[in-house]
């Protein structure tokens, strides 16, 4: 209660004041004005507006303060809020509770609010084949001047994600029609001045105030370039007067400056700067505040504003703050009846804007064709809008590469309502290289390391035409360029012309013993005609040709490949299906490949023969436990033999484990596998460590050494795994019943 309602004096003065026949409000003949409602026309209660700050993961302090607040019974009739402020203070305005938050922030952890790729099952199978490569860091963009890099570490879109289960109200909103009045502050990068919200797509404007530099790229919202609000208004007490707010409850959770010991690095320095910034703008904002204000900062320890993985820690500190000023925060309360009916109403649900749209534009697009684009949604026009699908669409869109952030709106064009998506193409593009590093090696004689590289370049055409090189620099050298040309833009069929040059080593063994080492010159062209299905697979038919040089590097005069030169050609066809979580550390889904071909003499080949392979994966998890079955088979079709360069291989780590890489060579292979793994520590970016261990069951059949076994061989493995900066890196040992062992590590995807 405000302290002037408190007199009886001022009570009866206001009764007395409510009964004079002048001052009388209007009321309908049928509606009675009981006494308790003349007091609260009468006489008004101040306007209270909620201040939260910025500080990142301590900003979990605030849903604590939240807490004490209700319990008080302390009214709040406006926030504002800054980066992390701005989301728990948007939530709260749109109606979330504070259990709903708890529960959406125990499920927060800093992979699912940056972690920068899409869930790869949203992902287009042509960007699901970097996953196969062990590409470091970030895309490079070749344009026509230099080279450039992301404007941020990451892009935001999965931030959004999290930040649209945070807000009780969907699509583009007047913040003064929300259950509790609401602002949020960013910064103009361009201009370097605050830009305060009082309107617009909640997510998008939460995004916006936390896109702090460096970190999460800018956000893009009416041709402004926004940062973190922090930089200029981190306690945006200013933004609350202008609400016309009486009393200011702040709450600041910024983080303090580190101490001389701490700036031992140039990341630390350059937080520093930044916390200078932010700490210059919070003193101004406090020494603003007025007699009846309150201040609350709550002490968070070490917590730092990247703590996401223990915000459900973090909330109880609010709490705890917020206790010490309750004798003042006391002064505001509102009796039981009077705050259950504002909070009532402040809770209500707002419906949400799910109306039918009569089209969907795609805004500013300048390479890709939004046809194509279309394609990847699966919102339709004259349907109901269902949020988690359209959800969904953004980050399908995301996730065919071509864009650096992506966000929708809804516009009125008369009676018509139109789906507005701003696609933000990469502004580095559209020619992208990425690096990479590969290896595998035995500790003992197989030892294969690699340099990779990897340039697309996208959009050569409107049909989305995309030319495509890959390279690899090492124990193996390869080439390999594409042209994938699609037929019609927004369609699934296309042609592929191809060239591959290739250069490797093979290591032939009788038994145990390595005979000889075979250099493979190989170059081959090809086309192929397909048919994409999109997130799930691809299908591909064609014909290649071309040459191929075998030479004796090391080993007995005898075993020199005759002849030395071959003319290859024929006819192939290949299909893969991929719908695995992750080809890292698969944690659930299933993948398909199959491949055939026939060299034939009337394609140009020297030997007529057919070959077939096949592999299927499922996997399965419980909890931190996860099982991987996979089955895989390959060899000769008909009566002819396969030459020995095309030959089928096994050995190495999960390929009868034990053996040396590609050690078992021949004409058919049979291989069943059993994988288990378990996570043993979690990753906050990454995917954490795992340890395991693998069960094989297989057989060379018409070996290409004769006398090599032909039996049924079992192998087991153990192994632990962990995604670094630079890949997966798994250390494992094999062994073999009755046979060898081996020491194993690699870098680069194993499963």
């Amino acid at each position: 209660m405000h302290p002037a309602l408190r007199h009886p004096l001022a009570i009866a003065a206001a009764l007395a004041l409510a009964a004079e026949p002048g001052l009388a409000l209007a009321q309908p003949a049928e509606t009675a004005v009981t006494p308790l409602a003349a007091t609260a026309e009468a006489v008004k209660r101040p306007k209270i507006c909620l201040v939260l700050s910025g500080g990142g993961a301590r900003g979990a302090a605030h849903t604590g303060v939240l807490r004490v607040l209700e319990e008080l019974r302390v009214p709040i009739h406006c926030i504002t809020g800054t980066s992390m402020g701005a989301l728990v203070g948007g939530a709260y305005a749109t109606g979330m509770s504070i259990d709903e938050m708890d529960a959406v922030n125990a499920d927060i952890t800093v992979a699912k609010l940056f972690k920068e790729k899409p869930p790869r099952l949203e992902m287009t199978m042509r960007r699901k084949v970097d996953d196969h490569a062990n590409y470091i860091g970030p895309e490079i963009g070749l344009g026509s001047a230099e080279a450039s890099l992301t404007k941020g570490a990451v892009s935001g879109v999965q931030l959004e994600t999290v930040l649209r289960q945070l807000s009780k109200v969907r699509g583009y909103r007047s913040f003064d029609a929300l259950p509790i009045q609401f602002r949020a502050v960013a910064t103009d990068l361009v201009t370097g001045k605050a830009v305060v919200f009082n309107e617009g797509d909640m997510a998008n404007v939460m995004r916006a105030s936390m896109s702090v530099p460096g970190a999460v790229a800018p956000a893009e919202i009416n041709g402004m370039m926004l940062v973190d609000g922090m930089l200029t208004s981190n306690l945006p007490v200013a933004a609350a007067r202008e609400l016309g707010a009486d009393v200011v409850i702040a709450v600041n959770v910024g983080t303090p400056l580190l101490k001389r010991e701490q700036l031992s690095s140039i990341f630390g320095v350059a937080g520093q700067m930044l916390s200078i910034l932010t700490e210059q703008n919070v003193q101004a904002s406090i020494a603003s505040l007025k007699p009846g204000d309150i201040l609350i900062s709550p002490e968070l320890g070490d917590y730092s504003t990247a703590d996401f993985d223990n915000l459900p820690k973090i909330s109880p500190l609010g709490e705890t703050a917020a206790r010490k000023v309750a004798e003042q925060l006391g002064r505001y309360s509102v009796p039981v009846e009077e705050y259950a009916a504002l909070r009532r109403q402040q809770s209500s649900p707002v419906p949400a804007d799910l109306k039918p749209v009569d089209e969907i534009r795609f805004v500013n697009l300048k390479r890709v064709n939004p046809a194509e684009a279309q394609k990847v949604l699966q919102t339709t026009v004259h349907e109901p809008i269902d949020q988690e699908e359209l959800d969904a669409d953004m980050r399908r869109l995301y996730g065919t590469g071509d864009f650096e952030h992506v966000n929708y709106r809804t516009l009125k064009e008369g009676a018509r309502r139109v789906l507005a998506i701003d696609a933000m193409e990469k502004s580095w593009g559209p020619t992208y290289l990425r690096v990479g590093l590969a290896l595998d090696s035995d500790f003992g004689s197989e030892t294969n390391a690699s340099l990779l590289a990897s340039v697309r370049r996208t959009w050569i055409n409107s049909m989305g035409a995309e030319w495509r090189t890959d390279l690899s620099v090492g124990g193996n050298n390869r080439m390999r360029t594409e042209f994938y040309q699609p037929f019609e833009a927004g369609k699934n069929w296309f042609v592929a012309p191809t060239l591959d040059l290739s250069q490797r080593l093979l290591s032939v063994y009788e038994g145990n013993s390595k005979r000889a080492i075979y250099s493979l010159y190989s170059g081959q062209v090809g086309l192929d005609i397909g048919r994409s299905f999109y997130q799930y697979g691809v299908l591909k038919m064609g014909v290649v040709g071309g040459r191929l040089q075998q030479n004796l590097d090391t080993g007995d005069e005898l075993l020199r490949p005759k002849p030395s030169r071959v003319k290859t050609g024929g006819l192939s066809a290949s299909l893969v299906m991929d719908r695995l979580d992750s080809v890292l550390f698969p944690r659930v889904g299933w993948h398909v490949r199959a491949n055939l071909y026939n060299s034939n003499h009337k394609l140009g080949a020297d030997f007529d023969y057919s070959k077939w392979d096949a592999s299927v994966n499922e996997v399965y998890s419980f909890g931190e436990n996860t099982f991987n079955f996979g089955l895989y088979g390959g060899g000769k079709l008909g009566g002819e033999r396969l030459p020995g360069y095309d030959n089928v291989k096994l050995g190495g780590f999960l390929r009868q484990s034990g053996f040396a890489p590609n050690q078992l060579i021949g004409e058919e292979l049979t291989l069943g596998r059993m994988l288990y793994y378990r996570r043993i520590s979690q990753g906050s970016l990454l995917e954490g460590l795992y340890g395991g261990l693998s069960l094989e069951i297989g057989r060379i059949n018409r070996p290409l050494i004769q006398g090599n076994s032909e039996a049924w061989r079992r192998s087991a493995s153990v192994f632990v795994g962990t995604d670094t900066f630079v890949g997966p890196l798994y250390l494992a040992y094999g062994r073999t019943v009755d046979g060898p062992s081996s020491f194993y590590l690699l870098l680069g995807p194993a499963f």
